[in-house]
């Protein structure tokens, strides 16, 4: 079996703590097990990534107007955001591990994701 490296995946996850990254990659999808749209958000810098995925339900909202607003853009009511704006922007995030149970399995699994946007 062959398998194609592309770039950037050779890359170790971020470690914890406060990192500059620029946004280089986002990817749309759906959940897998409730159907709700995503949009998924690659932050990197030199040493590593980190992959967060943004939901598009209520609960979700305040972390992608929060996002949108560090990246220098700016929610207005009425006004649909563009995840395309966001490529090539570059932002202060807290990278953590967050747990949850596995709706499939139960089982506890953990995840780095990134939290507090801040503006570079």
């Amino acid at each position: 079996m062959k398998i194609a490296v592309e770039e950037g995946q050779d890359k170790a996850l971020l470690e914890d703590g406060q990192q500059p990254v620029t946004i280089t990659a986002i990817d749309e999808g759906e959940s897998e097990y409730k159907g709700i749209p995503f949009f998924a958000v690659r932050f990197e810098n030199e040493q590593g990534y980190v992959s967060h995925r943004f939901y598009q339900s209520q609960a979700g909202m305040p972390a992608i107007i929060s996002l949108f607003k560090e990246a220098g853009i700016e929610a207005q009511s009425e006004k649909e955001l563009d995840t395309k704006q966001l490529m090539g922007k570059q932002l202060t995030i807290e990278v953590g591990e967050r747990a949850y149970n596995d709706p499939q399995t139960g089982n506890e699994r953990t995840l780095k994701q990134a939290i507090n946007f801040l503006a570079s």
